[in-house]
């Protein structure tokens, strides 16, 4: 935003118009859907990430990243995942 002479505020330059706002929110509206779309046929992300957060709150590590960066470096990580979707498929 540009600063007037009396101290107000004066149009963005920067902002964008009423019809590149709508197509903005097209946009995040249909990258939304595919995210979901995504993550729905794929169940191993699920499980990834709900064994992350279950080890972390457990744990409770004082530094999140170095825990984070450990645990999906974990060599053993892909058998783990790959177990719980066999035992899934089978309880299904």
């Amino acid at each position: 935003m540009t600063t007037l002479e009396d101290g107000q505020l004066g149009p963005d330059p920067g902002a964008l118009s009423p019809e590149q706002l709508e197509k903005l929110r097209d946009y995040k509206i249909q990258t939304r859907i595919a995210n979901e779309k995504y993550l729905r046929s794929h169940e191993e992300v699920e499980l990834l990430l709900r064994g992350f957060y279950r080890e972390m709150f457990l744990k409770r590590p004082e530094n999140i990243r170095e825990f984070a960066a450990d645990y999906f470096t974990d060599p053993r990580l892909p058998n783990k995942i790959h177990t719980q979707l066999i035992k899934q498929k089978k309880e299904a």
